[in-house]
């Protein structure tokens, strides 16, 4: 059995979801089409003699008025709702980019410490011009692994720039949300 919590927490999630709906209909195609059927058949009214031309407005008008009233609160809970979306965004943009950085630092110590091999190997190779074939042949592997690894630190590089200037842009649309919630 459900307790109070739960059946509380089920009855704003079902009004979350029902709003989620009014506002959708309310900015689509059919809605247009309704309201404007609705206008057109209200100032037909007292064309025809139905209904005073007085009456037809104040009713009319106490009709948009409370719309009105309902579309604002509508609005005002989309957009808290969009707000607390990009706070979650912004936190999540925030730990990718430390995430970012702590990888370009661990590829620039693994770039040093590649150049410090290649050095030793060169130097190996320098010292040991007697060894024999085998030997030459794992220096140049080695040396090969070395420079296969820094095409590799070069492209993850470009990666991480390319991965800080979608973070930058990200940053920017999201400045520019909360300068204009509206949109």
């Amino acid at each position: 059995m459900k307790n109070r919590e739960e059946k509380t927490k089920e009855k704003i999630e079902f009004l979350v979801r029902v709003t989620d709906g009014v506002m959708w209909w309310i900015g689509s195609i059919p809605s247009l089409i309704v309201h404007s059927i609705i206008f057109i058949s209200a100032f037909l009214l007292p064309i025809f003699g139905i209904v005073e031309f007085d009456k037809m407005l104040l009713v009319l008008t106490t009709v948009l008025s409370l719309e009105a009233i309902y579309l604002a609160i509508f609005i005002q809970m989309s957009v808290n709702r969009s707000n607390e979306h990009i706070e979650d965004l912004k936190e999540d943009v925030n730990e990718i980019q430390e995430d970012i950085e702590d990888i370009q630092e661990d590829i620039e110590e693994i770039s040093e410490d590649i150049d410090d091999i290649q050095e030793d190997i060169e130097d190996i190779a320098e010292d040991d011009d007697d060894e024999d074939h085998n030997e030459r042949a794992r220096n140049v592997m080695l040396k090969s692994n070395v420079s296969s690894n820094k095409s590799d630190i070069k492209a993850m590089r470009e990666v991480i720039a390319n991965l800080q200037k979608r973070l930058e842009d990200l940053k920017t649309e999201e400045e520019n949300a909360n300068l204009h919630p509206e949109n």
